[in-house]
């Protein structure tokens, strides 16, 4: 798993820009290892085109449509990253819902590549969300830790240290607020065995090296690690992996599905498991995609935790935060107060405008921002300083719940251990939930006697 299901473990952030000859465009490049938007012919580095990302990968847009059924079903308001298009995308969220509804059991999987011994704000994006999901849910939720992944793939890195990197990342992950009674924390290394391995084994037995290198891009210069890696991020996707939590009766366990949040590169991963799962007779994965949150120097890019000024870091202090978004930050804003006054600034374009939308939860408020700047009624001086009060209180308090994260508390939600939860505490009867579903197709058909469309 790249850095997690949000974050890369390799990005340079203008990759492609540098490799880009001066005239000639190049496209963009969405991997698990690799994330830029492309370069125009002017050797401009482009805002990733997720329009164009959906069609290319086969996934599915989050329509209004489907934003009604998953507030219906679930009782709330869909998170504002839902609202605003930051998760955009999915693979079956509508079978997912429809198991809520039915209160039939389901699970959540995240993680993390740790690559570095502190997280930056754009690792803690999905884990913010996912969160939600469980709270919203109330469903067991496992966190993978792919220390070994890791490992492999960075030449420089020894055992030792993503052994060290994992222990730090779990207390950080531990810091976003995640309910231990429902939240099991594992290290590839620490976890893989038993029935979690024979899951990685059955995958890999389907997995050719060919698929591997059509999805990931990988050449003979790739280490047999990388090519076997899809098998166990994959293993994660099954209920059986985890007997202690879901029972060790495959026969019940295996029907169990678990729902994705990651960020859409890590994608081609889990469309190898989907390919595969119903071949070992297993409930293929759902996937819920997010966009990127761009690094400090604008779209087109994303954070990364190997360059400092790319990112604001969940140790920076409230002084390092306001340096970087005012010295880094890359403005949609005129060269000048007059022109912008003039002209306006461009929200597309200027991060810390697009740091709102993922941190301001007023939807108002933030529309009134966009408003101003876009008609020159506000200059790119005081979008920022708008954007480093939020991000110091979002760091700020997560600073706060970090020092409470003992050792003895990362050993809890690391033990090998039984998991509670309620699911969805008043659940329509399945018959129900189909008559409606029936009723559709038959509005769908306009057969006035019911009679459905094969």
């Amino acid at each position: 798993m790249a850095d997690e299901p949000g974050q890369p473990p390799a990005l340079t952030t203008l990759s492609l820009a540098e490799q880009a000859p001066s005239s000639h465009a190049v496209e963009q490049r969405i991997t698990p290892f690799d994330v830029s938007g492309g370069v125009d012919e002017t050797g401009k580095l482009l805002p990733v085109d997720y329009t164009k990302l959906i069609q290319q990968f086969g996934a599915t847009p989050i329509s209004p449509t489907l934003l009604e059924r998953f507030e219906k079903v679930t009782g709330k308001k869909p998170h504002r990253f839902l609202r605003r298009g930051i998760v955009f995308s999915h693979r079956d969220l509508e079978k997912i819902l429809d198991r809520h509804e039915k209160g039939q059991p389901f699970y959540l999987y995240t993680g993390r590549g740790p690559s570095s011994g502190s997280l930056h704000v754009g690792h803690a994006i999905p884990f913010e969300f996912t969160k939600w999901l469980q709270d919203v849910f109330d469903v067991p939720l496992v966190i993978m830790l792919t220390d070994d992944e890791k490992y492999m793939h960075s030449p420089k890195l020894e055992i030792s240290d993503s052994k060290r990197f994992t222990t730090e990342n779990a207390k950080d992950i531990i810091g976003i607020g995640f309910d231990p009674a429902k939240t099991f924390i594992f290290s590839d290394f620490d976890y893989v065995s038993g029935a979690f391995y024979e899951n990685i084994c059955r995958m890999a037995k389907r997995i050719t090296i060919n698929s591997v290198r059509a999805t990931f891009g990988f050449t003979d210069s790739n280490n047999v690690g990388e090519f076997h890696f899809c098998a166990t991020q994959s293993a994660t996707s099954f209920a059986t992996s985890f007997p202690h939590i879901f029972g060790s009766d495959p026969l019940k366990t295996r029907s169990i599905p678990c729902l994705i949040p990651c960020a859409i590169d890590q994608d081609p991963y889990f469309r190898q498991c989907r390919e595969h799962a119903e071949k070992m007779k297993y409930k293929k994965p759902s996937l819920i995609h997010s966009i990127f949150l761009p690094a400090l120097q604008g779209p087109g890019s994303k954070m990364s935790a190997s360059v400092d000024i790319s990112a604001i870091f969940l140790t920076d202090t409230p002084n390092q935060i306001k340096n970087k978004i005012n010295k880094y930050a890359f403005s949609g804003g005129q060269d000048t107060a007059e022109k912008q006054r003039e002209l306006g600034g461009r929200t597309k374009y200027d991060v810390a405008f697009q740091y709102l939308t993922f941190f301001m939860e007023d939807d108002n408020e933030l529309e009134q921002i966009r408003h101003a700047y876009e008609k020159g009624e506000m200059l790119t001086g005081e979008l920022k300083g708008i954007c480093i009060k939020y991000l110091q209180e979002y760091v700020a308090g997560f600073q706060e719940r970090r020092k409470k994260v003992t050792e003895e508390m990362r050993g809890e939600f690391m033990a090998v251990r039984g998991l509670t939860w309620g699911g969805n505490p008043n659940p329509v009867p399945t018959e129900v939930v189909e008559k409606k579903g029936a009723q559709k197709e038959k509005e769908k058909s306009g057969k006035p006697n019911g009679e459905l469309k094969n």
